[in-house]
C-alpha cells in the first residue's frame, strides 16, 4: 500500500523509536480488512521494534490499537489512517515509542492529573485538514493519562454509524458516548472544554519567582503572521522573547491558497505556518504552544496567567491573538453545528454531495466557499445581507458562470430550520419588501467574516464596539507596556501583509519602551 518513497521516509522516522511497539489488530469481518492488514504489514516491516499481532477480541474488522512495551496506550484507530491521518498514525507510533509529545509541558502535566474515565471517539474524514490536530491532541492526552482513551474513526468506513449519529461535519468528537465538540479545535480549546464540562480544577503555581532570569523582556501572545513577526523583530533587538500561542499559524493555517504576499507568488496556509515556525526556531525564540492566556495582571512586570495554572512574568506584552469566524447568532445555528451547520467548506463539503446548501456571506470568503462547494453539491444559494456581493471581480465572474449557484442579496438570515435532528432549511427576511421566506436546504455554511479574539483582555485594555483593541500609530494600547497588532486591533484592512507590518511596528515600539524604562 505504501510506495517505496514513503516507506523510506517513514523508516528514517522509525529509527527514533526507543521502545517496542505492538500494533494489535482486533478480529472481525470488513470488506476493507485485507487492505488494512496489508497497510499494517507495510508499517511493521519498517522497524524491528514494531510487531503486528492479532487479537481474539471481536470487533468490526477495522479496529486496531497501539501498545508500548507491552502496555496499552489508550490509542485506537478504526479505519485505514491514510490521507491527512497518516501523520497522526506515524506520530502516535513515535510518541508511544518514547519520542517527545508535542504539547506544552504544563498542559501535559495538568492532563496527567485528571481523574475519571474519559473515552474519546473522533469521527474524521481522510480529506479533512482540521481533523489531525484534534486526533493528535487526544492521542497525546491518552499517552499521559491511563484514564483517557481515544479512537479515531474514519466516517467513510462506517456510514451507518455516521447516519445514526447524524454527523454532517468533521471532526466530530464524542466523550463517553455523548457529543463533546464539533469542528476544528486547538488543544487549548479541548482542554478548557474538558475542565468546564467536568468542573475539573487546575492548580496555579504557588510561588511567583521574580528572579530577573525568569522575567521576559517581551511576551507575544499569538502565533499568527503578526505575532511571529513581532517575536522575530524583538529577538533581533536582543530582547528575551517568548511566544504564547494556542496554535502556531493562527487563522492563516486554515487558508488553502495565498497569492497576495508580495515577493511570494503563491503559498498555502500550512506552508506559511511552517516558514513562521522555522523563523522562530532560527532566532532561538522560546514558545509555549497549545495553551491559552486567561488573564494579564498589569504593572511594571506583567503577570500572565495560563489555563494550565502556569504564570509568566514579562516587562512588556504584545497582544496578537487574531480573530475567529463570526457566528450568525440565530436559532438553530449553535445547536446544529456538525449536523448541517458548518464553517469550513473544505472539510465538510463532501458530506453534502448532491445536496442543496446555502452559504451565508457575500465577501471573498463566502464566494470562494460557494465556488468550492458548487463542484460537490447539487445547488448553492449564496445569501448576502447587503445590496450586492462584495467579492473580487474575478470571483464574481466565476459565480456568474456557475449554473448551480444562485444569489440572494438584501437577505437577512433569521433562522436555520431543523427537523428530525438535521438542518431542513433557512429562513430569511427580504430587506426590500420586509417579507420572509424559507428555502429548503440540507446544509448551511457560515462565512460572514471574523470577530477579534480579545475577550480575555476586555477588562484590561480599551476596545471598540466590535471588540477590536484600540491602538495608536505605534501599536500602543491604553495600558503602559502593553501593545497590540494584527487582526485583533482596530487597524483597518485585515490582510496578512498588513498584519506582518503591524507586528514589526509593535516590536520596535516595545523596544523603545524598554529603552526609556531602563
Amino acid at each position: 500500500m505504501l510506495d517505496e518513497s514513503t516507506k523510506e521516509q517513514v523508516k528514517q522516522y522509525f529509527d527514533r523509536i526507543q521502545k517496542p511497539i505492538t500494533i494489535r489488530l482486533y478480529s472481525g469481518e470488513h470488506e476493507k480488512r485485507e487492505e488494512l492488514v496489508n497497510f499494517l504489514k507495510d508499517v511493521e516491516s519498517l522497524s524491528s521494534l514494531i510487531t503486528l499481532e492479532d487479537s481474539n477480541d471481536l470487533s468490526d474488522g477495522l479496529r486496531f490499537s497501539i501498545e508500548s512495551n507491552g502496555n496499552p496506550t489508550g490509542i485506537h484507530f478504526s479505519g485505514i489512517p491514510m490521507g491527512h491521518e497518516f501523520t497522526s498514525f506515524i506520530l502516535a507510533i513515535l510518541q508511544s515509542g518514547g519520542n517527545p509529545i508535542k504539547l506544552e509541558e504544563g498542559m501535559l502535566n495538568a492532563v496527567s492529573k485528571l481523574n475519571g474515565e474519559f473515552r474519546f471517539e473522533t469521527f474524521i474524514s481522510l480529506d479533512c485538514h482540521n481533523c489531525p490536530e484534534v486526533v493528535q491532541t487526544l492521542n497525546s492526552f491518552a499517552l499521559v493519562n491511563p484514564s483517557i482513551s481515544h479512537n479515531m474513526i474514519d466516517g467513510a468506513m462506517y456510514p451507518e454509524l455516521v447516519k445514526e449519529k447524524n454527523i454532517q461535519g468533521v471532526p466530530a468528537v464524542y466523550l463517553n458516548g455523548e457529543r463533546f465538540l464539533s469542528g476544528k479545535a486547538e488543544a487549548s480549546v479541548i482542554f478548557d472544554k474538558l475542565l468546564e464540562l467536568y468542573s475539573l480544577p487546575v492548580e496555579e503555581e504557588k510561588a511567583e519567582v521574580m528572579d530577573p532570569n525568569d522575567v521576559y523582556d517581551v511576551t507575544v501572545i499569538g502565533g499568527g503572521p503578526s505575532g511571529v513577526t513581532a517575536a522575530v523583530y524583538s529577538a533581533r533587538k536582543g530582547l528575551k522573547t517568548l511566544v504564547i500561542a494556542d496554535r502556531l499559524g493562527g487563522q492563516v493555517k486554515d487558508t488553502l491558497g495565498i497569492e497576495n504576499i508580495i515577493s511570494v507568488p503563491y503559498t498555502t496556509g500550512p506552508e506559511l505556518t511552517h516558514v513562521l515556525a522555522d523563523q522562530l526556531e532560527k532566532n532561538q525564540i522560546k514558545k509555549k504552544e497549545n495553551v491559552r492566556v486567561q488573564k494579564i495582571e498589569p504593572g511594571q512586570t506583567k503577570v500572565i496567567h495560563l489555563n494550565t495554572g502556569e504564570k509568566i512574568h514579562s516587562k512588556t506584552v504584545i497582544l496578537s491573538t487574531g480573530a475567529k469566524w463570526r457566528e450568525l447568532n440565530v436559532p438553530g445555528e449553535k445547536e446544529f453545528v456538525g449536523k448541517g451547520v458548518a464553517y469550513c467548506p473544505h472539510c465538510d463539503g463532501p458530506f453534502f454531495k448532491d445536496k442543496d446548501v446555502a452559504v451565508i456571506g457575500g465577501g471573498n470568503s463566502g464566494v470562494e466557499a460557494a465556488l468550492d462547494l458548487s463542484g460537490i453539491v447539487k445547488s448553492v444559494t449564496l445569501v448576502e445581507f447587503g445590496d450586492k456581493l462584495n467579492a473580487d471581480k474575478v470571483l464574481l465572474d466565476k459565480v456568474a458562470n456557475s449554473p448551480n449557484i444562485r444569489t440572494l442579496v438584501k437577505a437577512q438570515t433569521t433562522e436555520i430550520q431543523t427537523g428530525d435532528d438535521k438542518v431542513t432549511g433557512l429562513t430569511y427576511k427580504d430587506r426590500s419588501t420586509e417579507t420572509t421566506a424559507t428555502i429548503p436546504l440540507d446544509g448551511v455554511f457560515v462565512q460572514i467574516g471574523l470577530v477579534p479574539n480579545s475577550g480575555f483582555v476586555k477588562d484590561l485594555v480599551a476596545t471598540n464596539r466590535f471588540g477590536e483593541i484600540l491602538v495608536d500609530e505605534k501599536c500602543k494600547t491604553n495600558v503602559d507596556g502593553i501593545f497590540a497588532c494584527g487582526d485583533v486591533t482596530n487597524t483597518p484592512y485585515k490582510q496578512i501583509i498588513i498584519a506582518m507590518g503591524e507586528g514589526a511596528k509593535a516590536a520596535i515600539s516595545a523596544f523603545e519602551y524598554l529603552l526609556h524604562a531602563a
